[in-house]
């Protein structure tokens, strides 16, 4: 345990002091802590999506569905290459011809300053009631089963209690147990992260994500490595034998009507859950902003595409190699509870099981990283709309940039403070964490997706329409998913799933806001004019990469469908 507890905060410390000596200048003004100088390269912002992407929500919660469903869930990472790979060809030239630093100030340029002030609020609301308080609650969860944290800090059912309780009430009681040893660790992520993301900026989050990057891909890549030898008696092909023999249905990619992630939902709402994420979510798109150039920004979508296509390795092999596990309890002492384990707690109670003791504090600190990316990202970004989508706009107008700079981190302190606050409760949500936090998303991805959508594609719609299709977004995805959905499930019907709403709800606001951009519409067209802050020259390699990763997401979902064991 010692030598795991030293090699956590050797590979933590190290990286800390890699990313001050990186960001001792250049905070002081809003380029330059809000987008890094706009001077990152396209392997840093590779690095950096491929960590604010891969925290904790990702690794716990997709491996958790996994673990259930098996190869169905790898729809979220294999076609979110395809979503990097379109915001590469066609947003990113737009964003950066504008030379914006947040998606709202976008939106102001094309309807008005309110819209952008309503977007701002909506980007704060999600990130400090769902987005942070996600991170912090499936960080705060792997880093608890992997040390055995409650055990730590007392708080253990003692056996004589146990032995007095029914199943049913062991549970409640452990989960009250389990909530409680959640707030310390929530903290102290949540401490660290304030430090990370308000006093470096993006440039900090950036250095820190691409070394931790290196670490994840070791680490994420050991994992199942490890776990195919220990279900293979010390055979990777003797493992991978055992898990499709025994269990074929998990290796099934084409999802059924009632699976969390059904088939006809990629040709529905998944592409544009897709895109709204890797687009125009600014926890995100922010990295690609900061690029030097545009080459650059496409290079680092491009390679993170790529890298996301090994996605399901990391992601998913993982929370089946679990499932076998459980199905083995006798020869796997940490999945001694067999079916009775929750499956957000299967990818910890892995690394438990295979790792080396040797590896457990560098991985536990490369797990860390992931943790801690998300989180910075989300705040740096809700620091940078904030200070100038918010106070700059609207709150004082005249404020030197060191001042916005100021306001911002005061504000991204107190949201840390907000979503820690939130965290712990969590572990009270009904459903896995990864299908929840998907479907909460789409109270504000949709909307927002759709007027960014509209405002690129069309000259003439107006700015009412931009704040009705807001409005309409939000109320009628709030109705559908949490008044209409309970009440016909409750009564033995059927609804559809939500990425089937979402794709209604898209088309119905972008008709909305066409028919009033026929009504009334602009004066005059919008024309987007080009800052020339950065150079936007294309990637001369980016339409053959961007085929390339393309025909291999496509034959890597062909691989494990029906199709595949007909040829063979």
């Amino acid at each position: 345990m010692i030598l795991s507890i030293a090699s956590f905060l050797g590979f933590t410390l190290l990286v800390a002091l890699i990313a001050w000596l990186a960001t001792r200048k250049n905070v002081n003004s809003s380029d330059g802590y809000f987008l890094g100088g706009r001077s990152l390269t396209g392997p840093v912002i590779a690095g950096s999506l491929l960590l604010t992407n891969l925290s904790t929500e990702q690794i716990v919660g997709l491996n958790g569905a996994a673990f259930e469903e098996g190869v169905v869930v790898m729809a979220w990472e294999t076609l979110a290459a395809i979503a990097m790979v379109l915001t590469a060809m066609f947003l990113l030239p737009r964003y950066l011809k504008g030379g914006i630093t947040t998606v709202p100030q976008f939106l102001e340029t094309r309807y008005d300053k309110m819209t952008k002030t309503w977007v701002s609020a909506l980007f704060l609301s999600g990130y400090v009631f769902i987005l942070l308080p996600i991170v912090l609650y499936s960080g705060a969860l792997a880093v608890n089963t992997m040390f055995d944290v409650p055990q730590a800090l007392g708080l253990v059912i003692p056996a004589d209690v146990a032995n007095t309780l029914n199943p049913a009430e062991l549970a409640s009681l452990q989960r009250e147990y389990d909530f409680m040893a959640l707030w310390p660790t929530v903290f102290a992520i949540g401490f660290i992260g304030v430090i990370y993301a308000v006093f470096g900026g993006l440039k900090a989050v950036a250095v820190s994500d691409s070394i931790n990057a290196i670490g994840l891909l070791i680490g994420g890549l050991a994992i199942p490595v490890f776990g195919l030898l220990a279900i293979g008696d010390g055979s990777i092909g003797t493992g991978i034998s055992n898990l499709s023999t025994e269990f074929p249905g998990k290796f099934n990619a084409i999802g059924k009507s009632d699976a969390s992630v059904p088939f006809a939902t990629i040709f529905t709402g998944l592409m544009l859950v897709q895109m709204f994420y890797w687009g125009t979510n600014q926890a995100i798109i922010q990295r690609a902003l900061g690029a030097k150039n545009l080459a650059e920004g496409q290079k680092g979508l491009l390679i993170a595409s790529f890298l996301k296509i090994l996605g399901p390795l990391m992601l998913v092999l993982p929370g089946i190699i679990a499932f076998y596990m459980s199905q083995h309890p006798e020869s796997f002492e940490y999945f001694a509870g067999g079916t009775g384990i929750l499956k957000d707690q299967a990818y910890p109670l892995l690394v438990k099981q295979v790792l080396p003791a040797s590896m457990v504090g560098f991985f536990a600190a490369v797990l860390f990283g992931a943790i801690l990316s998300s989180f910075n990202g989300a705040l740096n970004s809700s620091v940078t709309i904030f200070g100038l989508d918010i106070y700059k706009a609207h709150i004082n107008t005249e404020a030197s940039e060191a001042k916005v700079v100021k306001m911002g981190q005061a504000f991204g302190i107190f949201l840390a403070i907000g979503g820690a606050c939130i965290a712990p409760f969590l572990i009270y949500a009904k459903g896995g964490l990864f299908n929840y936090l998907q479907e909460i998303n789409g109270c504000y991805s949709i909307p927002i997706f759709t007027i960014i959508i509209v405002g690129y594609t069309t000259k003439r719609v107006p700015a009412i329409a931009a704040k009705i299709g807001l409005i309409s977004g939000v109320v009628l995805y709030a109705i559908s998913q949490f008044i209409i959905k309970p009440i016909v499930i409750d009564g033995g019907g059927t609804y559809p799933h939500f990425l089937h709403v979402v794709a209604i709800l898209f088309v119905l606001n972008a008709v909305i806001m066409l028919v009033i951009g026929k009504i009334k519409p602009r004066n005059e067209d919008f024309v987007q004019q080009y800052t020339e802050q950065v150079d936007i020259t294309p990637w001369k390699y980016l339409k053959p990469v961007s085929i390339i990763v393309t025909v291999i997401v496509v034959l890597t979902y062909a691989y494990f469908s029906p199709i595949a064991n007909f040829l063979k």
